[in-house]
């Protein structure tokens, strides 16, 4: 078994076609100085028509994954936009007296290593977003025909280097049963692109590799778990056949649980919400039973674009997803950029430790004039549905009565303006450092609601980068540490009487239901594929009971007690449901 990152989940057995590199031989060309011209031209030209192409897969994508998912394409026509580009190109032309396409590929090759130098896995995938515009303007300059896929009706299973989104687009679902890069990482634009398209993914598995794969080999991929299979047993193939084929009939099955009740068998009632990032997102929460949408991610409306989102455009998107609730809540967690999710046009200082850094609500109350802009459109959405505001990365009260004096701020203005929104907007934080968790009960009485955001609790309470493949086996999502860490949480909010929701990944596992159970935890966000399997569990399981192991877990010294409690406690709830 070779084990890379799972990247967009699913099962995917068949055979391989290796992608090869997509890089174009360039002929040393010299010119003389009468030619700069015309090798000037030959460059615009080549970025005119590149500009066109992309603009036209825009478009053919949109119908398919949505219109967030093609913003990833605006970074690509920034780039082409971008006069430090530009210029890099035509002073190779002048300075070397080379010909457009050797300036290009030179221009690249530059930015590339200059990027891949970096420590920092967000400047890398921008690396590759400049490989792939630069080898789509090298295409049109060498009057090149585009590395082309099997044109058979055969399904693959596709193995790169690294893909980029260009090419990714240019696949047919039907066609291509799997995708497995050798590099990459679960955030990168091609993870989001297969995600949407539903396309199993696993990235990464360039180091556990010990030989080439070769075109035609078989292969099975677990896109969830990140497992790849080269030439497997038949044993093996059987096997994942069945899980596949059991996969689907668990996901038909479930169809039915979308109009029950969210109740436990004693009758705990947990509401069930997505996490979602896009209009499209929030559909596909829709049709899998959300009952809200418990985190909306509104960094992606500022990512793989040229400037910040104006207030009408972030009011449109507010409100159009407030009204296709119906009534149902929305939390908005303001800006959450920083760490590993940078911004083209707005540059961060370079920093040692940026998850520790300049970010979040952060930088929100050191730019005031951006957080207003945001704050004025999730107040004028809220006339139109049930709207709240959740503050990202809370450390301190401090923090929390700054952001509340400049919403109070933008209240007046609207007010003045005679701008109609919810006055009483529910305000609420994310419980994702631990202290925040060591001043839960304090923050209680400060705010509306918590939202307890595991991933990031996890990583800041064990100091484990799980994207780090050296250490990412300390990511415990069991660990006594931080359940011991959510409890306090949980008993901080109920004796202040507020409700509160857990958001991160934890929350989607269905291991982890006897644990909301146990401690009364008002409401679970999640993806939107994982709110039926959990549901689905909470209607054969009991509260009692899961307080009862609770009690057990508690006592545990270690993650692989705790995980064999609740293993044994799945056993016997699969055998009643049987």
């Amino acid at each position: 078994m070779i084990q890379g990152m799972g990247a967009s989940s699913g099962i995917a057995i068949g055979k391989t076609f290796v992608l090869p590199n997509w890089e174009w031989e360039v002929p040393d060309q010299e010119i003389v100085v009468a030619d700069f011209a015309k090798e000037f031209d030959r460059v615009s030209e080549g970025i005119r028509t590149s500009k066109s192409e992309i603009e036209q897969i825009k478009d053919e994508l949109r119908e398919v994954v949505g219109t967030e998912e093609t913003m990833i394409f605006d970074a690509h026509l920034a780039i082409l936009d971008d006069p430090v580009f530009m210029n890099e190109i035509q002073g190779i032309i002048q300075r070397q007296y080379k010909a457009a396409e050797v300036a290009v590929k030179e221009a690249i090759d530059h930015f590339v290593t200059m990027f891949d130098l970096l420590d920092d896995e967000y400047m890398k995938e921008r690396a590759i977003d400049i490989k792939d515009v630069g080898n789509r303007l090298l295409k049109h300059l060498l009057g090149a025909p585009e590395i082309t896929l099997p044109k058979d009706t055969q399904p693959f299973i596709l193995v790169a280097k690294e893909l980029s989104p260009s090419q990714l687009v240019n696949l047919n679902p039907d066609h291509v049963l799997g995708i497995v890069t050798l590099v990459g990482n679960t955030t990168s634009h091609t993870a989001i692109m297969a995600r949407a398209l539903g396309i199993p993914l696993v990235v990464g598995i360039e180091a556990e590799l010990d030989r080439s794969i070769q075109t035609g080999e078989m292969m099975v991929i677990d896109g969830t778990e990140g497992h790849v299979f080269l030439n497997p047993m038949r044993s093996l193939v059987e096997e994942y056949t069945a899980k596949r084929l059991q996969d689907e009939e668990e996901k038909q099955k479930l169809a039915h649980v979308v109009n029950l009740p969210s109740m436990s068998t004693d009758g705990k009632t947990i509401t069930f919400s997505a996490n979602i990032s896009s209009i499209k997102e929030m559909d596909i929460a829709l049709a899998c039973g959300a009952q809200g949408v418990g985190l909306f991610r509104t960094e992606f409306l500022y990512m793989d674009r040229k400037y910040f989102p104006q207030e009408e455009e972030q009011f449109e998107i507010y409100r159009t997803v407030a009204e296709k609730m119906q009534g149902a809540p929305l939390v908005v967690r303001t800006l959450d950029i920083g760490g590993d999710k940078q911004l083209d046009y707005f540059q961060l200082a370079e920093e040692n430790n940026p998850f520790l850094g300049y970010r979040a609500i952060r930088i929100s109350l050191a730019r005031p004039d951006l957080f207003k802009t945001q704050l004025r459109a999730i107040l004028r959405a809220s006339f139109f549905g049930p709207v709240k505001i959740m503050y990202p990365l809370i450390t301190s009260l401090e923090e929390v009565r700054a952001a509340n004096r400049i919403l109070d701020e933008v209240k007046q203005e609207l007010m003045e303006q005679q701008i109609p929104f919810d006055t009483s907007i529910p305000v609420g934080v994310m419980i994702e450092v631990p202290a925040a968790v060591m001043l839960a009960d304090f923050l209680a009485e400060e705010v509306d609601f918590f939202s307890i955001g595991t991933n990031d609790l996890l990583q800041f309470t064990l100091a484990v980068d799980r994207m780090n493949e050296q250490i990412a086996h300390l990511y415990e999502p069991f660990h006594p540490a931080l359940l011991r860490m959510i409890k306090i949480t949980v008993e901080a909010a109920k004796r202040a009487n507020i409700p509160v929701s857990v958001c991160g990944e934890l929350a989607g596992h269905p291991w982890a239901l006897p644990i909301w159970l146990a401690l009364d935890v008002d409401s679970l966000s999640m993806s939107a594929h994982s709110i039926l399997p959990v549901k689905n569990r909470l209607l054969y399981t009991s509260q009692q009971e899961s307080k009862a192991i609770m009690e057990q877990m508690l006592a545990c010294r270690t993650s692989e007690e705790i995980k064999a409690i609740l293993s044994s406690f799945q056993v016997v709830i699969d055998k009643q449901h049987q």
